[in-house]
């Protein structure tokens, strides 16, 4: 069956129609996403900031330039170059009237005596250092000072299964078991033990005291 060539030719001219249509259309999306410019992206804070720093940076030293360059113009103009012969005359007038002594000559120091040590500073070897007796009513030396306390509590006693006595020993939060003999922090000796007291040595201080047993 045969169309109208009348038919025919008008869907011809409806396709074309769509075709440029679309044609068009897809031009026009292109040409939006692909040659419109990018909206440009905000400045971040930070360069922002020190574009701003740069800019109050240069105007500061573009004012002390400018005062600097006043003042040497305001200093320039106050120097007065006229030559004044009033003050050079004063100037050559005087005359220079010391204390009698030639700096430029050796023979016109004076002359310093200097007293001689009571004691040699260094005394040579093999010879007995000199001893300055004491003034009448001087006072005696002062003794040294007393040893530390030991730095340790004895709290307790333990006896062992064969009779041998153990001390407990506390220093700030630790807490030893010591017998006799025994070193406690590296400088305690253990002297004796008895069922209320202990006998420690201050190995470093080289002195013996006696620790009572705490009560409650």
């Amino acid at each position: 069956m045969k169309l109208p060539s009348g038919k025919v030719s008008e869907d011809r001219k409806k396709i074309a129609a769509e075709i440029a249509f679309v044609l068009i259309a897809s031009a026009l999306v292109y040409f939006e996403y692909f040659y419109t410019a990018a909206p440009q992206r905000p400045r971040p804070l930070r360069q922002r900031r020190r574009r701003g720093l740069c800019e109050q940076y240069s105007t500061i030293q573009q004012s002390a330039h400018g005062r600097s360059r006043k003042a040497a113009g305001h200093n320039r103009a106050a120097l007065d170059p006229t030559l004044h012969m009033e003050a050079m005359l004063v100037t050559e007038s005087l005359e220079y009237s010391g204390s009698g002594r030639n700096i430029f000559s050796a023979s016109s120091a004076p002359v310093v005596t200097i007293p001689n040590p009571i004691t040699a500073a260094r005394p040579k070897p093999g010879l007995a250092p000199v001893v300055v007796p004491c003034p009448p009513n001087c006072p005696p030396p002062p003794p040294p000072p007393p040893p530390p306390p030991i730095d340790l509590k004895f709290f307790g006693v333990e006896t062992t299964a064969d009779g041998t006595r153990q001390a407990f020993l506390l220093h700030d939060d630790s807490v030893f078991l010591a017998s006799a003999g025994d070193v406690v922090l590296r400088r305690y000796r253990v002297v004796s033990i008895e069922a209320k007291s202990i006998r420690v040595e201050d190995m470093q201080y080289k002195n013996t005291q006696t620790l009572p047993l705490l009560t409650n």
